[in-house]
């Protein structure tokens, strides 16, 4: 079995990290009762001034998918969709320790991001009594005001209202098409392990020396 390097698990930290503090913001901003602690929160819709207009935290929630975009299947295929993204993300990242940094910087947000919001989706509807298990709503707060632009007659005054875990996977997108020419191909992640392998096999004598 392949060692895993220091940089890989490095990542994995900082992921988890990232996990957590995307976790706590939600909590400090939806409220929570825990043991004896009943912290309050906000109230969904409210909003509080960070830099004028320009920035502000605004309390809402949804049940699709990054940015408050709206997914039209089944809730419980999203949130089981999500469940082997993330899996299969961890696993990717595992498979790139000998690749770019960029490229694994990359994915390990993409990774944390997904793992933030999967959390919402499966856990938050039983935690907070609203839903049943995988039935959950994500917690968004950070608004960013924009001048008032129209797309396809759709008219915005304000940047989709997003949190922690969004801001991490649309960072990580951002470095991938910027080290877009470094993200090796299948071939080069998966089947050198596979060779590799082989030859571990095929060459016992080579683990004794």
């Amino acid at each position: 079995m392949n060692k895993i390097n220091k940089s890989t698990y490095f990542l994995f930290l900082t992921a988890t990290l990232l996990i957590l503090f995307d976790q706590v913001t939600k909590l400090l901003v939806k409220g929570f009762v825990f043991g004896g602690l009943n912290f309050h929160g906000m109230s969904i819709g409210e909003s509080i001034s960070v830099i004028g207009d320009f920035l502000q935290i605004t309390y809402v929630e949804n049940s699709g998918m990054a940015l408050g975009i709206t997914f039209g299947a089944g809730k419980i295929f999203l949130s089981i969709f999500s469940i082997i993204a993330s899996i299969g993300l961890a696993y990717y990242l595992l498979k790139l320790d000998k690749f770019s940094i960029w490229v694994r910087i990359g994915v390990m947000l993409i990774f944390a991001g997904a793992f933030g919001n999967l959390i919402d989706r499966v856990f938050y509807g039983i935690f907070f009594n609203e839903s049943p298990l995988f039935y959950g709503r994500v917690v968004d707060f950070i608004q960013v005001d924009i001048p008032d632009i129209n797309i396809w007659n759709i008219h915005y005054t304000h940047f989709p209202v997003f949190n922690i875990a969004d801001s991490c996977v649309s960072v990580g997108v951002v470095l991938l098409l910027i080290a877009h020419n470094k993200i090796p191909t299948f071939n080069e992640v998966f089947r050198n392990n596979y060779n590799a392998a082989d030859e571990q096999h095929s060459n016992p004598s080579s683990e004794t020396n």
